[in-house]
């Protein structure tokens, strides 16, 4: 494989965050009248619940927090910040500078809000690579964070939910992880939309899955393959978006990659169709876990629709920097139930008449 721009790059820092709340599926079931098991023939138990005073940036800070502690590096350092999300607080006025200001970044970095539904943290990762890669800046943060929307009774609130990772992106000498390769495949599939001022999205069933997750990954990952002239039993791990728990285990059979590779960066059931990082919070768990050498498939996609793939290797550095701030597991491990009402609560769902 030929020397890419990629190969100077790797993840120098990276950290998630996952809110202490949690909804199961059968307090779903029992409020709208599904059947019993749905959320388990989702593949979900229970999903991650922001709490009323949480939002997608604030959980962002958290992520990127841990990243910028695991990098070792003065924030001031950071030469860009990019936020991936479609549930920003503000419709107008940007989050990343909220981030940059609060963790120290400001006022020498560009920062800007990136949009394409769960691919846009992604998308920052992408022009986080390049920006390095050039020259251009030393180093920069890409986040990915979501308080994810469904109307209430929609198939889709069983996974809809809260999250946030995010990752330093620096010199490739100094990372707990390198990239070898990226490539992305994107069309106009609309398959999952919401128009401005509309509270919830509306998405096209089994549409979402066929021509646009299942095509969009499909043809991310053949691509990048082809880039490098590696094969699915040269990875040993892969992680794809998860709308749901299988989803991601029926594209890794398609794409030739056995159950045992997949699951360990599959977050479900705790996560489900998260923001801008259930693909991004997988890589994150790998990091944590994963020994120096393994070679790690990302693979996110965003409806709309669009993936990337990435081929990324894990090095010794990244055991080192594990301890330097809370992992995935830690999250994940830390939870209160909740009831149906709390979870409407908490997201506001019950509205006002003339209140907001």
């Amino acid at each position: 494989m030929s020397v890419l721009p990629e190969s100077k790059v790797g993840i120098v820092g990276w950290g998630s965050y996952f809110p202490i709340y949690r909804l199961s599926m059968e307090e779903i079931e029992k409020e709208w009248g599904f059947p019993n098991g749905t959320g388990n023939g989702l593949g979900m138990k229970e999903k991650a619940v922001a709490y009323i005073d949480e939002d997608a940036t604030t959980m962002g800070y958290e992520a990127a927090r841990n990243a910028i502690a695991r990098s070792e590096i003065d924030p001031k350092k950071i030469g860009a910040v990019f936020f991936g999300t479609e549930s920003k607080p503000y419709a107008v006025k940007p989050s990343a500078t909220i981030l940059a200001e609060a963790l120290g970044i400001t006022p020498d970095t560009m920062a800007s809000d990136l949009e394409f539904a769960c691919r846009a943290g992604s998308e920052g990762m992408r022009a986080s690579i390049g920006l390095v890669s050039s020259g251009m800046i030393g180093y920069a943060l890409a986040v990915g964070s979501d308080t994810a929307q469904a109307n209430p009774g929609d198939i889709l609130e069983f996974t809809a939910s809260s999250g946030a990772s995010a990752f330093v992106i620096g010199p490739s000498r100094e990372a707990a992880a390198v990239f070898e390769a990226s490539y992305s495949y994107v069309t106009d599939t609309p398959d999952f939309w919401r128009r401005g001022l509309s509270p919830y999205p509306l998405h096209g069933e089994a549409f979402t899955g066929e021509p646009a997750y299942f095509d969009h990954i499909i043809n991310a990952v053949k691509g990048l393959l082809e880039k490098t002239g590696l094969r699915a039993s040269d990875f040993d791990y892969a992680v794809f978006h998860q709308p749901n728990g299988k989803f991601p285990l029926k594209v890794g059979e398609r794409l030739g990659f056995p159950k045992d590779k997949v699951i360990p960066g599959l977050l479900t059931p705790f996560v489900g169709n998260t923001y801008n990082g259930s693909a991004l919070s997988g890589l994150s768990n790998l990091l944590d876990i994963a020994k120096a050498g393994s070679r790690i498939l990302l693979a996110p996609f965003g409806s709309g629709a669009g993936s990337d793939a990435y081929s990324i290797i894990v090095t010794d550095k990244a055991e080192v920097k594990r301890s330097l701030a809370p992992t995935v597991s830690y999250y994940l491990k830390r939870k209160v139930n909740i009831t149906y009402s709390e979870y409407a609560k908490f997201r506001r769902l019950i509205k006002k008449i003339g209140g907001d």
